[in-house]
């Protein structure tokens, strides 16, 4: 396998003062010799930009499917998980900040092929395996390339992403992936632009590619932060959005936050603010609204959106019934119900397994 610190990247260009732009997210950064960009794991070497994290990872996990969140996809299977270290967006309420925040390249322990994770995947009995824990698009050609590798074992792949990328990576990056959860951080460009470094429209323009122009089965998630992006007004806007424009079948999560990284005197976020917002967007007319990081039973439940049948119950991670059926249908009415199914769910639950891969 050729070495890390020497692959070379994709999505970059020089510019006439001799800097090296990269162009893969909408950063642009711009490098002398030996600069990494904001994402710290992509950086110019000579006269080529390398990617210093191909091949390494934080870790790896066998996790719920459900966990990723995906509602609609294979309900109940497992999945292998990992990530890399470093993030293209400087969130302040990053629940992963020792991961995506890293400038440590020595945390990153475990090392594989992209074929040794594929084999890895299959010995585990998963039907997919995510790019998660940081942003994949960062380290998009380790994750093309595990995508390739998956594919060919039969696996799925799965991508956990804010959707922060240049339309022609994105165009590349999408085309091996299945299924993704987008983070809808907010619905202003200035919660964007304080709070994450970035900026609302490609994230918006990313979830319109996803449904317009390609296959990937998504969901979204919305991370609601008190005083920051939970008021009605915001939420109604976000909402008439992805009516307007995703239509009202794309699952939409709405999430607790929990003070963490730059903002641990913001107050966790009340149960019944999930549920508000999730009332919010079925008003709207969206399908499929859940609420996670809170135990609310009917925000954790999927159904019917034409007779409204419970379809799909679960406890946290764990299927307690499932009557969807082999075509994706509800059994009383015969609507489809939007997602990828199998005639079962799967019975994963709710286990963590970590999995130990090669070391450096």
């Amino acid at each position: 396998m050729t070495q890390e610190s020497d692959y070379p990247a994709r999505y970059w260009h020089l510019l006439e003062d001799g800097r090296m732009q990269c162009d893969l997210c909408p950063r642009d950064c711009r490098l002398h010799e030996g600069q990494r960009g904001a994402c710290f794991v992509r950086m110019r070497q000579g006269a080529q930009m390398v990617l210093t994290t191909y091949g390494r990872s934080s870790g790896f996990c066998v996790d719920p499917i459900e966990k990723k969140p995906l509602n609609h996809f294979y309900p109940g299977s497992s999945v292998l998980s990992f990530g890399t270290a470093g993030c293209n967006l400087t969130c302040k309420f990053c629940q992963n900040w020792d991961i995506s925040k890293s400038r440590d390249m020595d945390r990153l322990m475990d090392q594989a092929s992209p074929e040794a994770i594929a084999a890895a995947a299959v010995q585990q009995g998963c039907k997919s395996v995510a790019f998660t824990y940081n942003d994949p698009v960062i380290f998009a050609e380790y994750a093309m390339d595990v995508a390739d590798a998956c594919h060919a074992q039969g696996l799925q792949t799965v991508a956990v992403t804010a959707g922060y990328l240049h339309p022609q990576a994105r165009r590349d990056f999408f085309s091996t992936i299945d299924a993704a959860n987008v983070d809808l951080k907010a619905f202003t460009d200035d919660f964007y632009f304080k709070l994450t470094g970035s900026h609302l429209q490609p994230v918006l323009d990313t979830l319109t590619y996803l449904k317009h122009e390609t296959r990937v089965w998504f969901e979204m998630t919305t991370l609601l932060i008190p005083g920051h992006n939970d008021s009605d007004p915001e939420l109604t806007a976000l909402c008439r959005w992805i009516m307007r424009e995703l239509g009202p079948e794309v699952p939409l999560h709405f999430s607790a936050f929990r003070p963490a990284y730059k903002m641990p005197d913001v107050p966790a976020t009340p149960a019944a603010t999930l549920v508000r917002a999730r009332d919010i967007a079925l008003q709207q007319g969206l399908h499929h609204v859940y609420t996670g990081n809170v135990h609310h039973k009917e925000g954790d439940t999927t159904f019917c959106p034409n007779c409204h049948a419970t379809l799909i119950v679960r406890d946290w991670f764990d299927i307690l019934q499932y009557r969807v059926n082999a075509n994706g249908c509800c059994p009383d009415c015969g609507t489809s119900v939007a997602g990828r199914f199998g005639a079962s769910a799967g019975g994963f639950g709710r286990r963590r397994i970590p999995i130990a891969m090669g070391r450096t």
